[in-house]
């Protein structure tokens, strides 16, 4: 177990979140990653950090692996202005995360609680989610409302809502 991942359980510990974990080699891509999933009993979630056309504020979104996302129908949606996909420095400067690992267990890492997070609303009907704990070579699996209970716990700003019809 890496220090990534330590730090993502000691939190869900210190919370009393139960959580499943799977290793598994480095999973870039959904697509690599299903190969190991089939034994996590979850929603498994996609996880892309934007900032806005000044750079001044960042966004992560989360929704449901298999859905493909229009970003000028998100930017419509999110009503934030033009969005882009963050760099790989500020997402170690936010989250403390790389390309390929991006997950909401970087908000551990967001002491100023810059990062403000939108969850499409068909993952709260889902019994579990999961993430990777902040590296593509695990992903865990915790109950939705424990996810909840972590986004509290975190304080950064989040809302759910519709990304897709």
């Amino acid at each position: 177990m890496n220090d990534k991942h330590q730090k993502v359980f000691s939190t869900l510990e210190s919370l009393g979140i139960s959580f499943q974990v799977i290793y598994h080699p480095p999973t870039p891509s959904v697509e690599d990653a299903l190969l190991y999933w089939k034994d996590l009993d979850a929603v498994h979630c996609k996880n892309l950090f934007f900032r806005n056309h000044k750079g001044n504020k960042h966004y992560l979104v989360i929704f449901e692996c298999m859905q493909q996302l229009n970003i000028h129908d998100l930017e419509q949606r999110l009503k934030q202005g033009k969005l882009s996909f963050s760099s790989p420095e500020r997402m170690e400067k936010y989250l403390g995360l790389s390309p390929g690992s991006v997950s909401p267990f970087g908000l551990i890492n967001d002491k100023e609680k810059h990062v403000y997070v939108f969850i499409d609303d068909k993952l709260k009907n889902a019994a579990r989610l999961s993430f990777h704990p902040n590296e593509n070579t695990a992903s865990v699996s915790i109950s939705t409302t424990d996810f909840i209970r972590f986004l509290n716990h975190m304080g950064n700003s989040y809302e759910f809502l519709t990304l897709y019809e």
